[in-house]
């Protein structure tokens, strides 16, 4: 099944680097907080690499005027995700987070398989907008497209 809106998100630890390898749970990551999480099928690839992840660093100000933590979730290691991180220029405070066994976007139940192209399981391509830890807007992307989970969408839906 996957989360709808008004469901809280579930509880999973993520992984990301900051002096090491560092473990953050979703609670300490939305409750309290107004948050945007994103996630990619695969950090290097062409559309993550050329269009969503680019987006976000773009708009990253203005999700920051209005108070919105931003972070970025692949089903990749937390060390692909910090070199794709330093090759982009990801701003500090735009989290770069490892669902590394796919814990996440398995308990969300947007996993998708990628076996087709030697990938595994993935997240499909989604954003979504939570606030204290509850989803307040959820945007998944049909297969191949790249338009909803944008960052200019997902502003542009986003109340002030």
């Amino acid at each position: 099944m996957t989360i709808q809106i008004g469901d809280r998100i579930p509880e999973v630890v993520l992984k990301y680097i900051d002096d090491g390898v560092q473990a953050i749970d979703t609670p300490t990551l939305f409750e309290g907080s107004r948050v945007v999480l994103f996630a990619v099928p695969g950090a290097f690839t062409p559309t993550c690499s050329e269009r969503h992840l680019p987006g976000f660093i773009e708009q990253f100000p203005r999700f920051q005027e209005r108070g919105i933590h931003v972070a970025c979730m692949a089903v990749n290691d937390p060390f692909v995700m910090q070199a794709w991180g330093e090759q982009l220029a990801v701003p500090k405070g735009l989290r770069m987070l490892s669902d590394g066994n796919a814990d996440l976007t398995r308990a969300l139940g947007l996993e998708m398989d990628a076996s087709g192209y030697g990938m595994g399981v993935r997240s499909k391509r989604f954003a979504l907008y939570a606030e204290d830890g509850v989803v307040r807007q959820l945007f998944v992307e049909a297969p191949g497209e790249f338009r909803v989970s944008s960052a200019e969408h997902v502003l542009a839906q986003i109340p002030g």
